[in-house]
């Protein structure tokens, strides 16, 4: 028997500790992408017939340009907070599971560098 409360035997086995803060940064990343999410959906469909030379030069315009750097940023760091829920609820085994996680973070930090390094490049490149 041992003479530890309820309590103190169930601290440390809870959560990591972080899943309010992984709450509200998806909160957070959604609300951010409302309207990003327009303002590119309403930019791209009135470019829709534009050629490359147009969209080049729309944008060099650098409020498109950090406009598209913070959507792309909110895009990726969201959709990789979700994947990562997914992951943690359907994945039983703890090997494929640290993996997948691992490899999840790895790709989505990559086209999400890979995305705004072309919107930079694009814009303030040559």
């Amino acid at each position: 028997m041992s003479l530890r409360s309820p309590l103190s035997q169930a601290r440390g086995l809870g959560s990591a500790k972080d899943g309010v803060h992984h709450w509200w940064m998806q909160r957070l990343t959604a609300m951010a992408l409302v309207p990003l999410s327009l303002w590119f959906v309403f930019s791209i469909a009135r470019y829709h017939v534009a050629d490359y030379t147009t969209m080049v030069l729309w944008l060099h315009n650098p409020y498109v340009a950090i406009a598209l750097v913070l959507y792309f940023t909110a895009l990726f760091y969201h959709s990789a907070l979700g994947v990562q829920v997914v992951i943690e609820d359907y994945v039983a085994n703890e090997g494929i599971k640290l993996v997948s996680l691992v490899l999840m973070k790895f790709a989505h930090f990559a086209l999400g560098a890979a995305s705004v390094f072309a919107v930079l490049k694009i814009a303030f490149g040559a």
